[in-house]
């Protein structure tokens, strides 16, 4: 087992969503999609996940989906920033 292949069982993706939230749900599907494990968390659904997320972000909110991948947020579907942030954690081979 290479050292990347250690690092990838150690980096987390969450997705904060809502039920009705339409790039959520596309986001979610693109992930699984690539084949990513991630949690989901509803923060309408889940008060303790919307209190999570504002303290990861200052509680400073400004929509969703926001990802957190291993402890870097990125704000809304943004495709080439969640690649990005995928390959330099292991978890999305070029």
């Amino acid at each position: 087992m290479s050292e990347d292949t250690a690092t990838n069982h150690s980096a987390k993706v969450t997705v904060y969503s809502t039920s009705w939230c339409a790039f959520c749900h596309t986001e979610m599907e693109w992930l699984e999609k690539l084949g990513i494990d991630f949690i989901k968390k509803d923060i309408e659904a889940e008060p303790a996940a919307k209190e999570e997320l504002l303290a990861k972000n200052g509680g400073n909110f400004q929509g969703v989906p926001v990802t957190d991948i291993n402890g870097e947020l990125v704000l809304g579907f943004d495709r080439p920033k969640l690649q990005d942030l995928l390959r330099k954690n292991g978890l999305l081979a070029d």
